[in-house]
């Protein structure tokens, strides 16, 4: 499978899904951890992506996307943004309405 069909499938077969430096637990960027707080302090369960450990989706994910930085949130198949928009959202409570809606039913 060539990496943008595994980046297809990374989208697709997970909801909520962050592209980020570092792990939840660990990352390794100041907007990473800034964007996994925010999508954290919104309680639903979501999948990532450590573009460090992946040098290929790191390479390739910036042209799929059309977006050039890191970290990437995607909720049910659609880029929603980076750090900025995702905190701002995250600040008006739009981020956990976005991912509540997200959220496998369970």
């Amino acid at each position: 499978m060539d990496i943008v069909d595994v980046i297809k499938d990374q989208i697709t077969n997970n909801n909520i899904l962050l592209y980020m430096k570092g792990s939840p637990n660990q990352p390794l960027c100041g907007f990473s951890a800034r964007t996994v707080q925010a999508v954290m302090e919104c309680g639903q369960k979501f999948a990532y992506v450590d573009v460090l450990s992946n040098p290929d989706i790191r390479a390739s994910l910036p042209a799929y996307a059309n977006w050039p930085t890191f970290p990437q949130l995607w909720v049910n198949g659609e880029l929603v943004g980076g750090c900025d928009i995702v905190t701002g959202m995250h600040a008006s409570g739009e981020l956990k309405t976005l991912l509540d809606s997200a959220a496998p039913a369970e």
